[in-house]
């Protein structure tokens, strides 16, 4: 089962509107030529946290002889060996119950679900062990572990293997979730995560792994980080704010290139920590644009933008709005696996620039 994955990990197919152009390598303001895909950002960051600490490893189904179902785990094996780079059985409930226990013992584990679908086994030790022991115990027991794996859309594997769990850790308490978008959020909140003293869920996406970011030569070196709680803003702009995780990111700054030719400014802020969430940057976007759009890839129903436009709502940006908010977001049904009905399940480039000069256009009238 697990190989059959990895198969489908290769023949991802982009859900990129025919009008616009592919997205290009995007580059950074200190750019030096460096380039790294996310997985192998992902792959960086586990090698210098494992050569940095003895009591970091990764343990999960295929991550070792396999080199991981989408090879984010290649060469670790080799490395490391099998003592701290470990192929568990097929039941999520076993294995990361054991790493949830080795954390509490001391060690630093990496548990990788070969997709967050699958996580929903090992729920309970996510939920009721790792998130809640610190507070239980009266501060005297800390988990510090990483659990990590592709999540939200991906090609063709239907409706168990599709969905978005951002919303679902984003509401726990003890937890910190953050979903990635670039090669540089890729290897600065692994790493992040993996220094964490508390449990860290980090939110990959399947058709992510493989593009190919322009990165700094900071990012390049084994001591940097990205902050787990503070934002990026991707791209300024003046007239709308729109808010993005994982890939609707990308979307996001694809829909703004475009909108710019037609005169409207858009500025991208792209999350990267949906707990904490870091609603300072967006509510100051929001008093310099009057507008605000959320692009996620989850259903729409208690989402991740549902949760902004609440803090909005709730913070002095809303006395700022000119329109309504409005939220892009995955359809609410299971995810189809015929292609046609795929496409229209997930955020459309269409739909974003829609839904963005609609809310321009409202302040207009």
């Amino acid at each position: 089962m697990s190989s059959f994955f990895g198969l489908r990990a290769l023949a991802r197919r982009p859900a990129t509107a025919m009008r616009f152009a592919s997205t290009p390598v995007r580059a950074m303001a200190s750019s030096s030529g460096n380039q790294l895909t996310v997985r192998e950002a992902l792959n960086q960051a586990m090698d210098e946290e494992m050569k940095k600490d003895k009591t970091v490893f990764l343990l999960g189904e295929e991550v070792a002889q396999y080199n991981g179902a989408y090879k984010v785990s290649k060469g670790l094996l080799d490395k490391y060996g099998p003592d701290r780079v470990i192929d568990t059985p097929i039941t999520e409930m076993g294995f990361a119950g054991l790493a949830v226990g080795a954390a509490m013992a001391g060690l630093k584990p990496i548990c990788e679900f070969m997709t967050f679908n699958f996580a929903m086994q090992a729920i309970d030790h996510i939920v009721n062990s790792a998130a809640k022991t610190r507070y239980m115990s009266g501060g005297m027991v800390n988990v510090p572990i990483v659990f990590r794996g592709p999540n939200g859309a991906a090609a063709g594997v239907a409706a168990q293997h599709s969905q978005d769990y951002a919303a679902w850790y984003g509401q726990i308490p003890g937890l910190k979730v953050v979903s990635p978008w670039s090669a540089e959020d890729a290897k600065g909140l692994m790493k992040a995560a993996i220094r964490d003293p508390d449990p860290v869920v980090v939110l990959e996406n399947e058709i992510m792994y493989g593009q190919t970011f322009e990165v700094s030569d900071e990012v390049m070196k084994d001591d940097f980080v990205v902050p787990i709680g503070k934002a990026k803003v991707e791209r300024e702009g003046k007239d709308v704010t729109v808010v993005a995780h994982s890939r609707a990111v990308g979307q996001s700054l694809e829909v703004a290139a475009a909108l710019e030719k037609q005169g409207v400014s858009v500025e991208v802020i792209n999350l990267r920590s949906i707990r904490p969430l870091d609603i300072d940057t967006v509510i100051k976007s929001v008093k310099k644009t009057n507008h605000l759009v959320t692009v996620e890839g989850g259903f729409p129903q208690y989402s991740v933008g549902s949760e902004i436009c609440a803090q909005i709502m709730e913070s002095d940006a809303f006395d700022h709005l000119d329109a309504p908010v409005a939220r892009v977001t995955g359809a609410d049904i299971p995810t189809p696996y015929a292609k046609n009905l795929e496409d229209l399940a997930f955020p459309r480039l269409e739909s974003i620039e829609k839904t963005i000069l609609a809310t321009v256009n409202k302040s207009k009238k």
